[in-house]
């Protein structure tokens, strides 16, 4: 009989716990970019996060799947629209009142794909 092998911390780069937390890699800390981060870790930041994280998710700066989804609009739009810079929430909620005709297009075309996915869901 062999023994059960000890379990092994799983971590991950810094990067992809950033992108799990919902924030710009490079807006963290630089404690938090300069190590690797346990699956504890980012479960601990999850539940509990920092005033760093707190303030990151509130104010941005956002990375492009944050903007896109405040915007109500796809990545690839945001990239047609010419937005290819995170974004602050201050930055984001200007361009919600200004409304500019990109915008409403792209929110238009999201529109429609979701109705269409979801029409295809249901066949």
């Amino acid at each position: 009989m062999t023994s059960p092998k000890p379990k092994t911390v799983q971590t991950m780069k810094p990067e992809t716990a950033a992108k799990k937390l919902g924030v710009l890699f490079s807006a963290t800390p630089a404690e938090f970019q300069a190590g690797v981060v346990s699956r504890d870790e980012l479960n601990e930041l999850q539940s509990k996060p920092p005033a760093w994280l707190t303030d990151l998710r509130r104010n941005g700066p956002h990375p492009k799947q944050v903007v896109a989804a405040k915007l109500g609009v796809s990545v690839s739009g945001l990239i047609r629209g010419g937005i290819t810079e995170p974004l602050t929430t201050a930055e984001i909620d200007a361009l919600k009142a200004e409304n500019p005709a990109w915008l409403e297009r792209e929110r238009t075309v999201q529109a429609e794909t979701r109705k269409e996915a979801l029409r295809l869901k249901q066949r």
